[in-house]
């Protein structure tokens, strides 16, 4: 009986031993597992996304404070100051704030101070991405009050950073505001098409305007300190610092002292001026109303703002680019194709009539009476409408809208304003057919001959227009650009016969003698050479021209005035503005 306890005893002993064995290997095991997982996430962690965390890491503890590259000058052709820079203050956000338990508050400060809806705030941070390393400004161009507010309540604002920047500044406000444009800060559709050319949240570039063409030149490069910060984000370090980099100056072919002549004599009119250097296309000076100040730009403008500032007769729109009947100083080109065409001598002489019968439809002359029997410098000097409707209906359509395109009618001039200047319209059979399913008709070519119809040209075109008969029957390239070389040599003969252009010439010359622009004639000036014009629009107070050039004998500036739905005629409202451009001009010389 002992024998078979002991025999139990030592059976249960065994199993006990065996039992503690197999706990031991249990535990052993998960012990195992566990450092592996550990080990494993440790691995990943290290290997796989170390990197990512890194970088996390010190996008905390490494930061970047950007400097803005400050803008180019604009000068005249002077070298006179026409846009530059000043000093300002500007509000800056690190983009991981909101990710701090006092974001809310810093936040509802910010946005009192700045005046500016917490949302809009929270938004350009969403735009940078929280893990972004670099400011993000949320204002610019601050005002003294926001400048003692912010440093008042600076305790309150965490990771907010007020640092001084360049704004662009224009020292004559509105003057050659349509030629210089304005600067802002790039909007979404603009930042995805530009950021591979270097450009970043906030940027401030050109939108219109010589700040547009130019902005390569103008921009600079963006400088910056990379910065290492505590825990409570103070800078203990300087990691490294690259200086901005300035943009070049621009040098422009205008000349202050005429623009503000041109503006003056514009005055509050809707419409344009374009002073022109017949010999090369140099812009001296370019006018539109109504006209804007682009300083207002220095600050961002809201959506509201903008749509009031558009509303108010277009400002924004330059007129000396845009598109017009140009009336009767079109009967330069219907000359040219009168003579040129072979059809009628330089000395032909047609008799004029109240009115004309072409084509089953009544048109009469300006005048409703004729001026009795006229060569071509007497139509142009008296501007007869029914002389110039036999010329037309004489060389057809096609002849007249040829030399209407080698006028350079219906195609962009060239100047550097590319993205504002409209082509005009130069219609045609074909044209007409597409847009009224209508054929051309002698109709049509009346009209043309003077200048109405469907025909569009811009100031600047009008103003290129009288440039050629001017040089000597030469097609210039206007430019802004002072030192752009190939737009000042680029000239492109029309190959006129010379009697031709003494026609022309003869015919300007006497517009101002003893036409329609006897108010040029004037001892303030040398003697002058012009053409006026009215054109009809439908609806609205005609629209009113004088183009002129000046000295007759020897030209160096042409001078093109519009008036848009002024009413009136071209001789007595445009033409004294052309007087008052030609005599700064030269009094100055």
């Amino acid at each position: 009986m002992s024998s078979v306890r002991a025999t139990s005893k030592k059976n249960n002993t065994a199993r006990n031993v065996g039992d503690s064995y197999q706990s031991l290997f249990i535990m052993l095991g998960i012990t195992l597992l566990m450092f592996g997982g550990i080990g494993s996430r440790l691995a990943y962690l290290q290997i796989v996304r170390g990197s990512q965390y890194r970088q996390q890491a010190d996008s905390n503890r490494i930061r970047v404070i950007p400097k803005q590259p400050e803008r180019g000058n604009i000068f005249d052709r002077n070298g006179k100051i026409l846009a530059s820079s000043r000093l300002s203050h500007a509000v800056y956000v690190w983009p991981m704030a909101p990710k701090n338990v006092e974001w809310a508050a810093t936040k509802a400060k910010l946005a009192q101070i700045l005046h500016t809806p917490e949302a809009e705030i929270q938004k350009r941070l969403e735009k940078a991405g929280y893990n972004s390393s670099t400011l993000v400004r949320v204002a610019r161009d601050l005002t003294p009050t926001q400048i003692t507010a912010l440093a008042e309540f600076h305790n309150q604002l965490k990771d907010v950073e007020v640092y001084i920047e360049a704004v662009r500044e224009y020292p004559n406000g509105e003057l050659a505001s349509h030629v210089l444009g304005y600067t802002g800060e790039m909007s979404d559709r603009e930042l995805v098409k530009k950021r591979s050319q270097g450009y970043r949240l906030g940027d401030v570039v050109g939108q219109m305007g010589v700040e547009a063409a130019f902005e390569q030149q103008l921009r600079g490069e963006w400088g910056g300190q990379q910065v290492e910060v505590d825990g409570k984000g103070r800078i203990v370090k300087i990691l490294g610092a690259k200086a901005a980099k300035t943009g070049q100056n621009v040098y422009l072919t205008i000349d202050i002292n005429l623009q503000k002549a041109a503006e003056k004599a514009l005055g509050l009119r809707q419409g344009a001026i374009v002073a022109l250097d017949p010999r090369n296309g140099a812009v001296l000076a370019m006018v539109s109303r109504p006209a804007f100040d682009p300083n207002i730009f220095t600050k961002r403008i809201a959506p509201q703002a903008w749509k009031s500032l558009q509303s108010k007769d277009h400002p924004f729109v330059n007129r000396a680019l845009r598109g017009f009947p140009p009336a009767s100083t079109f009967k330069i080109i219907t000359t040219t194709a009168g003579i040129e065409s072979g059809k009628f001598a330089p000395t032909t002489v047609l008799p004029t009539y109240a009115c004309m019968n072409i084509g089953g439809t009544t048109f009469c002359d300006w005048n409703r009476a004729g001026f009795g029997p006229l060569g071509f410098a007497g139509a142009l000097a008296w501007s007869s409408d029914t002389f110039f409707y036999q010329i037309g209906r004489g060389v057809g359509g096609p002849t007249l809208i040829d030399w209407t395109r080698r006028y350079g009618f219906g195609k962009k001039t060239g100047i550097e304003l590319v993205a504002e200047e409209a082509q005009g319209l130069v219609a045609d059979d074909k044209w007409k057919q597409a847009n009224l399913d209508l054929p051309w008709s002698v109709g049509d070519t009346v009209n043309m001959s003077i200048g109405q119809g469907f025909l569009q040209v811009s100031p600047l075109q009008t103003a290129r227009m009288f440039a050629v008969p001017a040089n000597g029957g030469y097609l210039v390239q206007p430019h802004l650009l002072k030192n752009n070389e190939t737009a000042k040599t680029w000239r492109k003969s029309l190959n006129l016969k010379p009697d031709t252009v003494r026609v022309i010439r003869q015919g300007l010359r006497q517009v101002v003698d003893s036409g329609t622009g006897k108010v040029l004639n004037s001892p303030n000036i040398p003697p002058t050479s012009g053409k006026s014009g009215t054109a009809e629009a439908f609806g609205h107070k005609s629209h009113t021209w004088f183009g002129g050039y000046a000295p007759s004998s020897k030209p160096e500036i042409v001078v093109v005035a519009f008036a848009e739905h002024s009413g009136g005629g071209g001789g007595k409202l445009c033409a004294p503005m052309v007087l008052q451009v030609m005599e700064a001009y030269f009094k100055k010389k």
